[in-house]
């Protein structure tokens, strides 16, 4: 076997050829034969993540991933969770690794591509921030609160229940509550930039709405099953929100990413998303001071649904839970060794640090959990964000029928207010699998049970 036969199963020229060669002289020397030769060098191409924890192997593994355009002698260290993941996200991580300020990645087991980094990606850089390695959804969040109500409350008030969450939910790209509502918030310094001075009106009125896409309200059943987690066992009322900081989040991406890739002219196509701003520049600075402002801007958001929510239900909360995803942390981490100040980007990654509480849900027919973390070194104290989507939403239009989908309800006990079919059950990986594939990362302390669910109505762009 050649070279040529190596390009003819697929192998491309550079690292990954010169590897191969190398990969097959040795087998041959051990004294394989060429049929054996040629499937296992099939296998590796076929699903390179595989062979990255394999001695021998994992150096060509990799090699299938490392990008052209590599200004670095050896890509940043990262490592995955879970396996079957998406080549193209897989690929996405590998050319974030490239950039010269990475310091280091971790990608979660539900992972599946994003603008940039991935989504279920972690970035760890040096003295830059990524806009598009935040996301556009900035500070997109987790918010359980647990009520002192049983869970059997809910079967007897659906309606009731629905009720609330049709009069104290908004959905939508443009929505906004007749008279719009107040959070301290807004008191802040919104002149911090002059993106967001522009963008306070805009946030106020989105006040407390929680837009399309992936993003959902929902009445469900918590069950504590870590008798250490707070709680006293049993089964409990609870409300689940996922939303973040709206069209103002999304407009501070747009303007600093745009910025970002004006000052990155030599990254190439695949790689201008991942355009860095540093934070010694004024841009740096304000995308840094107005990413901050949005975290607190989309914790506010959560913060009135479930106190508007709650007070109609009329029950106290005896459990409150919440996490940011898609943002960017200053954080200590100990890479290679040695122990670095370093911007850790959470792109649809939960923080998991040594015993953070976070949620992690599945999708409107599937539980989601309470976790508290394991402060896994390796995955930059990171775990997963939800299930992950396995499919497009075009895909999604395509496969499905509601017909189907509410027979798949029905048996799960769900009742669904308002959602498009690109978020079903079927557009998302098994929950119970992305688990076990982070058991190092997080541990479980509570399962919350989704009954009543409440997402943006078919028709509106998705802005998760």
């Amino acid at each position: 076997m050649n070279s040529k036969d190596l390009q003819a199963l697929g192998y491309p020229e550079g690292d990954a050829l010169r590897l191969a060669g190398e990969h097959l002289r040795r087998l041959f020397a051990h004294g394989a034969t060429r049929p054996e030769v040629e499937e296992e060098l099939q296998r590796i191409l076929a699903d390179p993540p595989a062979y990255f924890s394999d001695e021998t192997r994992a150096p060509l593994a990799r090699a299938l991933y490392r990008p052209a355009f590599t200004p670095r002698a050896t890509l940043a260290p990262w490592q995955q969770w879970g396996t079957d993941l998406d080549a193209a996200a897989v690929q996405q991580m590998a050319n974030a690794c490239a950039l010269p300020v990475a310091a280091a990645g971790a990608l979660m087991p539900d992972a599946h591509v994003g603008y940039g980094l991935p989504i279920g990606g972690v970035l760890a850089t040096e003295n830059a921030v990524v806009p598009y390695a935040v996301g556009v959804d900035i500070a997109c969040r987790m918010k359980l609160s647990v009520y002192d109500r049983k869970g059997s409350t809910l079967a007897g008030m659906r309606d009731r229940f629905a009720n609330i969450l049709e009069s104290e939910t908004r959905f939508g790209v443009g929505a906004t509550f007749k008279q719009r509502r107040d959070h301290e918030v807004m008191d802040e310094d919104w002149d911090v930039t002059p993106v967001t001075s522009r963008l306070r009106d805009k946030a106020w009125n989105q006040l407390g709405t929680s837009g399309s896409g992936n993003h959902f309200v929902e009445f469900g059943t918590y069950t504590v099953t870590d008798p250490n987690s707070g709680l006293e066992p049993g089964e409990y009322l609870a409300l689940l929100s996922h939303s973040g900081s709206r069209g103002a989040g999304a407009q501070v991406c747009e303007t600093y990413s745009r910025r970002a890739m004006s000052r990155r002219s030599e990254l190439p196509k695949e790689l201008k998303h991942l355009s860095w701003l540093t934070l010694e520049e004024a841009d740096g600075q304000e995308y840094w001071a107005a990413m901050n402002l949005m975290g607190r801007y989309a914790a506010a958001n959560h913060a009135i649904i479930h106190k508007y929510i709650a007070r109609k239900v009329g029950a106290e909360v005896i459990l409150d839970i919440e996490n940011h995803h898609n943002f960017a942390w200053k954080e200590t981490h100990r890479i290679g060794g040695v122990e670095k100040e370093v911007i850790v980007h959470r792109k649809g990654a939960t923080p998991a640090g040594p015993g953070v509480l976070g949620v992690i849900p599945g999708s409107m027919a599937s539980p989601g959990f309470v976790v508290r973390g394991r402060g896994n070194d390796a995955s930059l104290h990171s775990a997963s964000h939800g299930a992950g989507r396995v499919m497009s939403r075009t895909k999604a239009l395509q496969s499905f029928t509601w017909s189907a989908v509410k027979k798949q309800l029905a048996a799960a006990g769900v009742e669904l207010l308002s959602s498009g079919l690109d978020e079903v059950p079927g557009v998302y990986k098994d929950i119970h699998s992305v688990m076990a594939a982070q058991t190092d990362l997080v541990e479980v302390l509570g399962r919350f049970d989704p009954k009543l669910v409440k997402m943006c109505p078919a028709g509106e762009k998705a802005e998760d």
